[in-house]
């Protein structure tokens, strides 16, 4: 595993220790069982706007976290003292919670056999040596980046350089002990323009395990500044049923509310409208979704999930049909069924394009909306009804015609899987859910 250097105050060893020494007052102060997460993180943001410093921030986190049993009855308390009296008291009040808590059928520690046994290095842990003059220089150059695109900007929201490593280990009272370090890192920059009376405002963002895997400073700026001005006269259109095209930011967020509707939470307090999907039709026969833990350098990589079940890589839609969900062990037991290895959510899931480059799918769509922003939290997981404030661009013979604002589109979640046509090639890894822009057949939009 990836090892830590002096970012940290604590070793991985002195976590091992910390968290070991946890699980032993568990068990010495009448504890049946229990588990623990020992962590600690430094991080750096600096943000500079209009080409002058506005904010430098830096921290330096730890805390324990643990959660016991006795018998099912749960308990849970927090600590940011690592000193040997903070630990053993922090134990005794997660106890005395358990003790006035109702026994729960459900509640344990996940199964053993469960339990991830290999130490894979997934190559999580770079940090990044930047010091806070150098993290200036390039928050500027992001900001003069996206400033310089168009004499129409006026304004910035500003340029932003992050960094922040943390390190941890869990452990639990059925003998497993593991962690590591991780890194991630991001520049981004948010700026204004005006004409006519009107202003508009977009973004770009940047952001990797390693700073060698980011977006150059000045790229990242460009591109900022470019969807700023592209939205410049911004109109509504007429109200309708057209195809939809989600840019790759936005068709990432269908994809999350998969993930909730999916989720183990969902599915046994039946709030979910994908209550026993497993094994049926949910998107069209196009659509394939994998999940893999293990991509190196993967912004939801990890060998084990949060109570150290093992994950593994699999198919999650294949031909449309959804094949398993997403489960916690408490989840799992309350299906009856057995955990996926998801207590702390998905790990990166990889929508495998069906072939076609964005401007095939603009002349697949040949008229409809692009949309490249959402607004509000219109979608209902239990019913799948899904209405969104949006803003994009109105497509006519398959080309960008005019900048679109002020308007809502509509559908049904279930709906709107089943009519995907296609997904593209212009595949963004920004986050834990990697897609290209999604091609919907069609969706109610509201206008004038």
């Amino acid at each position: 595993m990836s090892q830590p250097d002096n970012q940290f105050s604590y070793s991985h060893d002195q976590l091992t220790q910390l968290a070991a020494r946890v699980l032993e007052h568990a068990r010495v102060l009448g504890a049946t069982s229990a588990e623990t997460e020992v962590s600690e993180g430094t991080g750096q943001n600096v943000t500079v706007r209009l080409g002058e410093v506005e904010t430098i921030e830096y921290n330096r986190d730890k805390g324990i976290g643990v959660t016991v049993y006795v018998g099912q009855r749960k308990g849970q308390a927090s600590s940011s003292d690592f000193s040997d009296d903070a630990l053993r008291q922090t134990v005794e009040a997660a106890l005395a919670i358990a003790r006035h808590t109702a026994s729960d059928p459900a509640a344990g520690l996940a199964d053993p056999a469960l339990l991830a046994h290999d130490s894979i290095d997934l190559d999580l842990y770079h940090p990044w040596a930047l010091d806070v003059d150098q993290a200036i220089a390039l928050a500027t150059e992001v900001e003069d980046a996206a400033r310089a695109v168009d004499p129409r900007i006026s304004n910035s929201e500003g340029g932003s350089v992050s960094s922040h490593v943390s390190n941890f280990i869990y452990a639990n009272s059925n003998g497993f002990s593991s962690g590591y370090a991780s890194s991630r890192h991001s520049l981004s920059a948010a700026v204004i323009a005006e004409a006519d009376d009107a202003m508009q405002r977009d973004y770009w963002y940047s952001t990797a395990r390693h700073a060698d895997d980011l977006q150059a400073a000045r790229d990242v700026g460009r591109i900022a500044g470019e969807r700023t001005v592209r939205r410049l006269g911004g109109r509504q259109v007429a109200t309708g049923q057209f195809p939809v095209l989600f840019d790759p930011g936005m068709a990432a967020g269908l994809i999350s509310h998969l993930v909730g509707a999916t989720s183990g939470g969902a599915l046994y307090r039946k709030a979910s409208f994908l209550v026993d999907s497993a094994g049926t039709q949910v998107f069209s026969d196009r659509v394939r979704i994998d999940e893999d833990p293990f991509l190196l350098r993967g912004l939801a990589s990890g060998a084990f999930d949060n109570e150290g079940v093992a994950t593994r890589a699999r198919t999650l839609v294949d031909k449309g049909v959804l094949t398993g969900y997403f489960l916690s062990s408490y989840s799992a037991r309350k299906l009856g069924l057995v955990s996926t290895g998801h207590a702390g959510g998905n790990h990166n899931l990889i929508v495998r394009p069906t072939g076609e480059s964005f401007g095939q799918l603009l002349r697949m769509m040949n008229r409809g909306l692009l949309v490249t922003e959402l607004l509000g939290h219109g979608v209902n997981t239990l019913t799948g009804d899904y209405s969104r404030g949006a803003a994009g661009f109105w497509i006519e013979n398959g080309e960008i015609a005019y900048p679109v604002e002020e308007i809502t589109i509509a559908g049904n979640l279930r709906d709107m899987y089943r009519q995907i046509l296609a997904v593209g090639t212009d595949v963004e890894v920004r986050g834990g859910k990697q897609t290209g822009s999604i091609l919907i057949e069609r969706m109610t939009i509201a206008g004038e």
